[in-house]
């Protein structure tokens, strides 16, 4: 089958009737130092057999997280998944990667979502979920874009710089106006919450934080969410790692309004960086306002219990000024897995996962700290990250553990300025105590 299926006579044709001479024509808008001038170096056709064997080549190239000993988080966390969620989540009943437009040929895909946002509801102690969001990080732009609505003329966002550098961008692509964003600092890796204070005022619709955050800091926000609503604003919770909420109290005790996550962690495998899925919640007052699509359970005229969509409020459904969300994709095969990775663990499961994430990262952090020359610069309680400090150059270091087969964790330099000597490190169940070992003794040799 042809790329473009019109034939030359056909582009002739269309060009005339436009008035143009040649394609190129089309272009003369774009400057022509920014044009693509010379021919593609494009080779010519091959074998499918051939095709493969190139591919696979080039593939090769790459390291998956399995070939090395990977102490990487920062947002995308490995976690072992059983081999019966993929299977059951590519039965016929659920593979789609979209959502059903026909409820009467598509009840197993439509309960499945149902499902996943019971159980989203109850690992954030939240009221409402929709059935999906694309990303973590665009599910935290569209709760500010909510917070805004709600708020009904407030248009300042405040945003503490522990909230996730990559989220923190995608939130100042879809405001489209980075004045409204108010970015404070940290104090000792937390929220500095004099600075906090004199950015709150009467123009603020919501304030985010990351829970825990990007530090792998575990702080308490009740305060914050105490201030919050006093001043008539609102709070976002932002959650990269839902497991934590295995052992640590969910947004929705301690105040959020609206609670954004990454599924990634849910069954789905990192994968250079996805598939991932996004996490939508909030308080029942306000779902009405809430982006994406929700699923309900209903009973047919024959007393049958059956599955809709339900408040699809998106830019395809209404007029486009009236949409709650120009984000069009969800993530229906994700959330679908995301629900039998869950309903598999179960609640006493999520908290033996979660107590073995900490108890690894807590064994890793006081390893590190008992090697001179290594400091843990924030004294706080974590959960499966943590940020450790040399004196050398944390690029350095991460390229000698690299040499050692050891993928290290993040050079905080990347994202923060004077920061270029502390590296943040992930701990999960796949991390074995003698990967963790060998990380504590490499280190000890490369930091002298």
């Amino acid at each position: 089958m042809r790329y473009l299926p019109h034939t030359n006579e056909e582009i002739r044709k269309m060009l005339a009737v436009i008035g143009a001479k040649d394609v190129g024509d089309l272009f003369s808008s774009i400057p022509k130092d920014h044009r693509c001038n010379p021919e593609l170096n494009i080779p010519g056709g091959i074998s499918e057999q051939e095709l493969w064997a190139q591919m696979n080549s080039i593939a090769m190239k790459n390291r998956t997280l399995s070939c090395s000993a990977s102490f990487i988080g920062a947002g995308a966390y490995r976690h072992y998944i059983p081999a019966a969620v993929s299977e059951l989540a590519s039965r016929s009943e659920f593979t789609t990667p979209y959502t059903p437009y026909q409820p009467e040929i598509s009840q197993g895909t439509l309960q499945a979502m149902f499902e996943y946002q019971s159980q989203i509801c109850r690992l954030f102690d939240m009221d409402v979920s929709n059935a999906s969001h694309y990303s973590g990080a665009t599910a935290l732009a569209d709760a500010a874009l909510m917070a805004r609505r709600i708020s009904k003329g407030r248009k300042a966002i405040i945003v503490p710089d522990s909230v996730h550098p990559e989220y923190r961008r995608v939130l100042e692509s879809v405001l489209c106006d980075g004045d409204s964003i108010r970015l404070i600092p940290s104090s000792c890796g937390r929220v500095d919450r004099a600075k906090f204070a004199a950015a709150l005022d009467g123009d603020v619709a919501a304030a985010v934080v990351q829970f825990p955050n990007f530090f792998g800091i575990v702080e308490d926000f009740r305060d914050i969410a105490d201030s919050l609503h006093k001043a008539g604003a609102l709070l976002i919770a932002a959650t990269p790692e839902p497991i934590a909420f295995g052992i640590l109290t969910p947004p929705g005790s301690w105040g959020a309004d609206i609670a954004a996550g990454e599924g990634l962690s849910l069954g789905l495998p990192v994968s250079f960086g996805g598939p991932t899925l996004g996490i939508f919640t909030t308080r029942d007052q306000f779902t009405r306002q809430m982006p994406g699509r929700i699923c309900g359970k209903t009973i047919d005229a024959e007393g049958r219990e059956g599955y809709v969509l339900t408040l699809s409020t998106r830019e395809q459904h209404i007029r486009r000024e009236k949409a709650t969300s120009n984000i069009c994709s969800n993530q229906t095969l994700c959330a679908t897995t995301a629900a039998i990775y869950l309903s598999m663990l179960g609640k006493e499961g999520i908290r033996e996962l979660a107590n073995i994430n900490a108890a690894k990262a807590d064994y890793l952090k006081k390893t590190l700290s008992a090697i001179k020359g290594v400091s843990i610069p924030f004294e706080a309680r974590t959960f499966n990250e943590f940020v450790f400090e040399t004196a050398k150059p944390a690029a350095e270091l991460l390229a000698k553990l690299d040499a050692q087969g050891i993928i290290g964790g993040v050079d905080l330099g990347r994202f923060y300025p004077d920061t270029d000597q502390m590296i943040l490190v992930c701990v999960t169940e796949m991390n074995t105590r003698e990967e963790m070992d060998r990380y504590a003794q490499v280190l000890a040799q490369v930091v002298r």
